[in-house]
């Protein structure tokens, strides 16, 4: 059985992909809410700091808001 661990910081991805839209968190948490996510500031702010596991939902508009692609998320990930 092959075990696939994943090193990666998505928290930053997030924060450095609204930092180079040039967005706040609170204009971030509009535009998510204007896609129909209901998502409040400290939620938001506990994905930026990986003190909460993110949902493909979440992902998803997240991708959308910040005009990037799924792949923008991994392309530094390290699997051992």
């Amino acid at each position: 059985m092959t075990i696939i661990i994943l090193y990666l910081d998505i928290g930053q991805k997030i924060q450095r992909l609204r930092n180079d839209s040039k967005m706040t968190q609170n204009q971030a948490i509009a535009k998510i809410s204007v896609i129909g996510l209901n998502i409040s500031k400290s939620t938001y702010a506990k994905l930026e700091t990986n003190l909460m596991n993110i949902r493909i939902s979440k992902l998803v508009v997240l991708i959308i808001i910040f005009n990037t692609e799924f792949n923008d998320f991994f392309k530094d990930a390290i699997f051992v």
